[in-house]
């Protein structure tokens, strides 16, 4: 048990990008953080890094183990005070290339497994009247492109999902929020596909983690339900 004083916050969907950012940046901040993945491969190694930090394998998609992966978090160190759902699932391919699996599994990973982690903490975040639940979005949820039929469907289902909590939820202090990330992620990966932009067409995870940050740091009187994140170069 690694139990302390220290506030939680919980990311769902830890990887090479954004998910280590935000483990970094709230870790930086005086949290404990519990990192959740399908696998350890990265998580084991940043949990080492990282003080207060413990990896959790666990499938957003399968409803028991997210029961049991959230009351081993709670047992560990204490009750949630922010959620970060960073999980996401992008197959691309037109109407005529998607597969009814394909659509199923990206509803799955965006939608119904934002809607399972959060009904793990809204209890007691409504009880102690405070708490943030943060999604992490994309410009997908607004807009569906020709090749991204499973993706753009699935990411307007969360962006719904997380209009419809912050609805319910804000009158009992519970900030919900949704962060539309317009650009492309600067990560190992997506620089290998495009080894001729320039560090300005990419957005930084770091910087997406400190705008993530600053939204549970808000005053209640001037919250933000959505914002949008792009590099200052993008064409919008």
């Amino acid at each position: 048990m690694i139990q302390t004083n220290k506030p939680v916050c919980v990311i769902v969907g830890v990887g090479e990008g954004n998910g280590t950012a935000f483990a970094r940046k709230f870790t930086f901040e005086g949290y404990q953080v519990a990192l959740l993945a399908r696998s350890l491969d990265v998580t084991n190694v940043l949990a080492e890094q990282l003080d207060g930090a413990r990896a959790y394998k666990c499938d957003v998609t399968d409803a028991c183990a997210i029961e049991s992966t959230f009351a081993i978090i709670r047992s560990d160190m204490g009750e949630i005070d922010v959620l970060v759902y960073n999980s996401g699932s992008g197959v691309w391919g037109n109407i005529e290339e998607v597969s009814q699996k394909d659509f199923e599994q990206s509803w799955q990973v965006n939608a119904l497994g934002a809607f399972l982690v959060s009904k793990q903490v809204i209890p007691t975040m409504k009880q102690n009247k405070k708490g943030n639940i943060i999604f992490i979005g994309a410009t997908a949820s607004r807009l569906g492109g020709a090749k991204t039929t499973a993706f753009a469907g699935a990411k307007a289902a969360q962006k719904s999902l997380a209009e419809s909590m912050a609805r319910y939820l804000w009158p009992f202090h519970v900030h919900v929020a949704i962060v539309i990330i317009d650009a492309i992620v600067d990560i190992p990966s997506t620089r290998k596909l495009m080894p001729d932009k320039p560090d300005t067409f990419f957005i930084k995870p770091e910087d997406i983690a400190d705008t993530v940050f600053g939204l549970t740091q808000q005053k209640s009187s001037a919250w933000s339900f959505e914002i949008e994140v792009r590099p200052f170069g993008e064409q919008w």
